[in-house]
């Protein structure tokens, strides 16, 4: 027997645009490669061939199978894809979206971000420093002796890792961010001013105005011509830009080993009509400039340093320093 294939494929080809449905394309299925169909006859003709038709003969079932297998199959995803689509509930594009909660930054970066943001446009620019510092960056640059009870393990978290610039020395992780005015100072010279924020660690119990980990921001301001003038001067810009103009505030007497004169400053806490100490400044020890290598009596300047949680808590009225960390989105959407 003899077979058109040339006829059979433009019969296929016809016979393929009466398919429009799930029936019709069985039907088109059974009638050419069914275990009855026609690509099955041409198959089961074979033992009656020669050797040269089983060639032709089978070069040219195959094409018509593959040309079918292909149109079915094409047929087939198209008729399920318009099923899904007419099974689908109808959207009503008028209707409001569905939106999805979007977060936003920690109150206390909030605050970072804020407290930088008012001295960068005071003149100041941002450092970081390393969180693991030397016992001398943290305390001998810094003009606190070897006796004083902040060195003790009780009042340090030491790292059990030698420094390698100092043998017998271990690295600890710093107590407060004044370190990072040892490392500006090591490498730039006057005139500079700098802010450095970063995270401070404290063996202290936890309370609710305690922490073991809390952040500060550290300032400093070197130059030929620096005044107790000007902290006093910056400071108060300081307090009624990030505050309020109608904040209250004073300056006291204090001690800090790396500064001198020194002093803390107090805002007026209206909701417990008491004062609030925020932060301790002063004018820059020379002992600390003789630590860096600056020439004697050459430079002056002024530092400071602010407990960053605190300033967050006077402001927004929070009383525990634990809601900060305790991550509850009830409290942190609220800012």
């Amino acid at each position: 027997m003899s077979w058109d294939f040339k006829k059979i494929q433009e019969d296929i080809q016809e016979d393929f645009k009466s398919v429009v449905d799930e029936k019709t394309l069985e039907s088109f299925r059974i009638k050419y490669v069914g275990k009855k169909g026609l690509i099955s006859e041409i198959y089961a003709s074979f033992p009656s061939l020669s050797s040269d038709e089983k060639a032709m003969v089978g070069k040219g079932a195959n094409e018509l199978k593959s040309i079918a297998t292909k149109l079915i199959d094409e047929r087939s995803v198209l008729l399920q894809s318009k099923t899904a689509l007419s099974n689908r509930t109808s959207l009503d594009v008028t209707l409001p979206g569905v939106s999805r909660p979007i977060g936003h930054a920690h109150i206390l970066t909030q605050t970072i971000h804020e407290i930088c943001e008012i001295f960068e446009k005071l003149g100041f620019v941002i450092h970081d420093s390393p969180e693991i510092e030397t016992e001398f960056n943290n305390f001998t640059a810094l003009n606190i002796p070897v006796d004083h009870p902040s060195r003790d393990s009780f009042d340090t978290f030491y790292v059990d890792w030698p420094d390698q610039t100092n043998k017998g020395r271990k690295l600890l992780l710093r107590s407060q961010t004044s370190p990072g005015q040892i490392r500006v100072m090591q490498k730039y010279n006057p005139p500079f001013a700098v802010v450095i924020p970063g995270k401070v660690y404290r063996p202290d119990a936890v309370d609710a105005s305690h922490s073991f980990m809390f952040h500060q921001i550290e300032g400093l301001l070197v130059d030929e011509a620096v005044r107790f003038s000007d902290l006093k001067g910056l400071l108060s810009a300081f307090c009624q830009k990030f505050f309020g103009s109608d904040i209250r505030m004073r300056f006291r007497p204090h001690f800090f080993p790396f500064t001198e004169p020194s002093a803390e400053v107090d805002v007026f806490w209206k909701a417990k009509d008491s004062w609030l100490e925020i932060l301790g400044c002063g004018m820059v020890n020379p002992k600390v400039f003789d630590a860096v290598g600056y020439s004697k009596n050459k430079y002056r300047g002024l530092a400071f340093g602010l407990g960053v949680e605190r300033m967050a808590m006077l402001k927004y009225g929070i009383n525990d320093i634990r809601l900060f960390y305790e991550n509850d989105v009830r409290f942190l959407n609220q800012f």
